[in-house]
């Protein structure tokens, strides 16, 4: 990580790096919560890999302090998860987040005890996206990760995709490039018989967000 991204009192995102300002909820943050001043060194990304150091103006705005810096791409990493019972789901944004996976989904199984209808999705979605843009901000990434609930029918056809199975004898090397981890009671003969490659990530039976974590760790480690 750039030091000048570490060791900033505060990371934000911006619409536009050619004309920053703050969303008014991280100009209180950064005012009213962590108390920065004019004389703390913040940085600033508009969430598609580019970012800057910036200062914390009096009136709340910021001003750039050097140049634009852009980032290499993300490494092309999915992980699609059954959706969870309780605040689990902000748990799983959050950590998947925080460890630099690119893209989030969530799904609904055969198998699945939660379901979301559309409006509960719409809410969903808006919620875990401040989730991610929050944890983005904490872990200081330049790039914000995809957040979005799609059909299994859909996830099933995404390039590169393994099935996260108890009892598999695959891992995950270069070729996977989405890991999909069922509901607790795991994916149906049905979902199972698709042809869907199945790789191990335990020799023990994980919990779903467990198997997410785990997961996105041996994506992004086979990727480097």
């Amino acid at each position: 990580m750039n030091p000048t991204l570490r060791h900033a009192a505060a990371h934000c995102f911006v619409e536009s790096l050619d004309a920053p300002v703050l969303a008014a909820d991280d100009e209180h943050h950064l005012a009213r919560v962590l108390r920065i001043t004019a004389n703390d060194a913040i940085t600033v990304s508009n969430g598609a890999g580019a970012w800057a150091p910036a200062r914390f103006t009096a009136v709340g705005g910021v001003v750039l302090q050097g140049d634009v810096v852009h980032e290499p791409p993300l490494a092309d990493t999915t992980i699609a998860c059954a959706i969870p019972k309780g605040d689990r789901p902000e748990w799983i944004v959050q950590k998947l987040t925080e460890i630099g996976v690119a893209r989030i989904v969530l799904f609904t199984a055969a198998r699945s005890v939660v379901r979301w209808d559309a409006e509960r999705t719409r809410k969903n979605v808006e919620r875990l996206q401040r989730v991610a843009r929050e944890a983005s901000m904490q872990s200081r990434r330049v790039y914000l990760p995809v957040v979005e609930v799609l059909a299994w029918s859909d996830v099933a056809r995404l390039e590169g995709l393994a099935i996260a199975e108890p009892g598999a004898t695959g891992r995950i090397d270069t070729t996977v490039r989405v890991v999909a981890v069922g509901p607790e009671g795991g994916f149906d003969p049905s979902e199972l018989a698709a042809g869907i490659p199945t790789v191990t990530l335990s020799e023990q039976v994980l919990r779903v967000e467990t198997a997410a974590l785990a997961g996105g760790l041996e994506l992004l480690l086979a990727r480097r």
